[in-house]
């Protein structure tokens, strides 16, 4: 079973303009509130009774708060868990890193130019490495940082798959599509929306939603809930079924539907969103979602 979990932290130290969240702080309140739904997730983990994934999706940025830190070390070091994951801007510290079973770690990064340098994520990169650490990295594609994204992808380890979202409300034109494309394969995904509704979706039994009061639902995208982690009451709801959305256009969602052939790009790293391989993505397919 995968499941994406995202508390109430909500507080980022980045300030990124195409970003709601940035530079935004939460009280102590919250971020005590959002310590304590971590720990109790945790703890469920801990006695879950088949083989567990876990994303972290936080809509700030979680490895600034040692909580954080701590849960993915210790689920690392579950045999049940087979992946423990966050996305994460890579900012922080990162010689927790060692404590944490390499094997099962991994980390989803975006690179966001103007709040730092190349260098610094650069470095930051080449310390997961050392580590042994699984890591994809990002960026967003606006026309501002297609310079930065082709530098990047020339400095960066060449076994590291650089991904790129399409900005939201952009309109790419078949030239600009073109390029990004050079740099991400697989951008042909994120640059259009996949029709879903009725669409056979693995959310709802293989992947499932935890928010930080345990309610479940079936993905981040449909706000109706399956019931709630802690009292079981999900495990009742717990099955495939349609998807009620018209259409699906983020990725943490699209590559759950079973119309799409990415389970099979991303076979071993569907969660940290790591290819199998380059010569595995099948580029004759890319866009086949519209």
């Amino acid at each position: 079973m995968r499941i994406l979990y995202r508390g109430p932290l909500a507080s980022c130290n980045y300030d990124c303009p195409y970003c709601p969240f940035a530079k935004r702080r939460d009280p102590p309140a919250l971020l005590r509130e959002d310590r304590a739904a971590l720990e109790r997730f945790v703890g469920w983990v801990r006695t879950a009774d088949e083989p567990v994934e876990v994303l972290f999706t936080p809509w700030g940025e979680g490895l600034t708060r040692s909580w954080y830190r701590t849960a993915l070390v210790e689920l690392s070091r579950l045999p049940h868990v087979e992946r423990a994951a966050i996305q994460t801007n890579l900012s922080g510290r990162l010689g927790w890193v060692g404590e944490a079973d390499p094997a099962r770690l991994a980390l989803w990064c975006t690179y966001h130019p103007g709040q730092t340098t190349p260098e610094r994520f650069l470095a930051a990169c080449a310390t997961l490495a050392r580590h042994g650490i699984r890591h994809s990295v990002g960026i967003v594609g606006l026309p501002e940082h297609f310079a930065a994204a082709a530098d990047l992808r020339q400095r960066l380890d060449p076994g590291v798959y650089l991904w790129v979202n399409a900005a939201d409300g952009h309109v790419y034109t078949p030239a600009e599509e073109a390029a990004w494309t050079g740099i991400d394969p697989l951008f042909g995904y994120s640059v259009r929306s996949h029709a879903s509704l009725g669409q056979a979706c693995r959310t709802g039994d293989d992947v499932i939603s935890v928010l930080g009061d345990g309610t479940v639902r079936r993905c981040h995208f449909v706000p109706e809930p399956l019931g709630n982690l802690y009292d079981g009451s999900w495990a009742r709801q717990r099955g495939e079924r349609p998807c009620p959305n018209d259409r699906c256009d983020c990725h943490i969602g699209y590559v759950h539907l079973r119309t799409l052939p990415l389970y099979d790009v991303f076979e071993g790293g569907v969660l940290e969103r790591i290819p199998a391989g380059r010569a595995r993505i099948p580029l004759s397919v890319v866009g086949r979602g519209r």
